[in-house]
């Protein structure tokens, strides 16, 4: 072996790259990354949504008065107008409401309950709606003649109408000590108790079609527990369509919360959301003043229509047939 061979064996090896790749660059390459990027829409109303819920998040840092102190309210500073207007004054930007509340404050603190109450919603009608379909769809037979039916007579009740059964049933089980202090839990379950039906059919669906997949059946064959299977292996398929249902599923649970609450069986005015706030202002929408009105409904329709662009985006970017 002559030196010029010694010395190139003997060269160091450079390291070979790796080829895992961070999970930020994986999206990045990712088809639904290229298409948000490039869809002017949902970019917007993902900006949109980030500020309504950044601003939720941080009201006891943005809003000049915490509303639901009644300490801080002052009854003399009852109906002010707009900054903009005359008769108005500093810090209440958009006026107060007829108890001497700052709008801006209760709107913040109105849209953190409004959020809280969608999230948790989804969240457990999520968990309700997944775990019927998967058992529904893996089992099959009595089980999921039970569940279905059950799951239809849901779907024949309009779904405000089973929410505020729920809503009043529960409500009049409690104390009355805690039914305002469990308002925002009644509302969660009571919307949660009316939604699961839309997840379970697709749990559903998904889980017929993995579950007779030649590896669950060798799952089976190994022994391996049946929750383990649905949860490991049929799962995850499952996701991408429940993921758009529940997107679509929160807009229309802040909806649903701003109906009872505007019906008088939701969150009591002392922690007003968006829809207490607009049912307290619709007293007073011919009287003058509009402001107590006018300023809940246009946070509602933001909030309301930036999560159903999103959740509209979210489909068509999922949806391999329109890639």
């Amino acid at each position: 072996m002559s030196t010029q061979q010694i010395s190139e064996v003997s060269k160091p090896v450079a390291p070979v790259k790796t080829a895992r790749r961070s999970m930020f660059s994986r999206m990045r390459d990712s088809a639904v990354w290229w298409s948000f990027t490039h869809s002017k829409a949902a970019m917007a109303s993902a900006a949109l949504l980030a500020i309504l819920v950044l601003t939720a998040v941080f009201a006891p840092l943005i809003a000049p008065q915490n509303p639901y102190d009644g300490a801080q309210l002052d009854m003399w500073k009852a109906e002010l107008p707009p900054i903009w207007e005359a008769g108005s004054e500093w810090p209440y930007l958009l006026g107060t409401d007829t108890q001497g509340r700052d709008m801006l404050s209760a709107i913040l603190y109105g849209t953190r309950i409004s959020i809280i109450i969608g999230v948790g919603s989804v969240a457990l009608s999520l968990l309700i709606g997944m775990s019927a379909g998967l058992i529904s769809g893996y089992f099959g037979g009595f089980i999921d003649n039970l569940l279905m039916r059950f799951g239809d007579i849901t779907l024949s009740l309009p779904t405000i109408l089973v929410a505020i059964l729920v809503s009043a049933v529960i409500r009049q089980m409690l104390p009355l000590s805690l039914r305002e202090i469990g308002a925002s839990a009644v509302l969660i379950f009571a919307i949660a108790l009316s939604a699961w039906v839309q997840y379970a059919r697709t749990a559903r669906a998904q889980a017929i079609v993995e579950a007779g997949k030649d590896y669950v059946q060798a799952a089976r064959l190994i022994g391996v527990p049946a929750r383990r299977i649905m949860v490991k292996h049929i799962l995850p398929n499952t996701l991408t369509p429940i993921l758009v249902a529940a997107t679509l599923n929160f807009g229309m649970a802040i909806l649903t919360e701003a109906t009872l609450s505007f019906l008088g069986i939701g969150m009591p005015p002392s922690q007003p959301s968006l829809g207490t706030l607009i049912r307290i202002g619709n007293q007073y929408l011919f009287s003058g003043s509009w402001w107590i009105v006018l300023f809940p409904v246009v946070q509602l329709c933001l909030l309301v229509v930036s999560v159903n662009v999103l959740g509209d985006w979210l489909r068509d970017a999922l949806n391999p047939k329109l890639r």
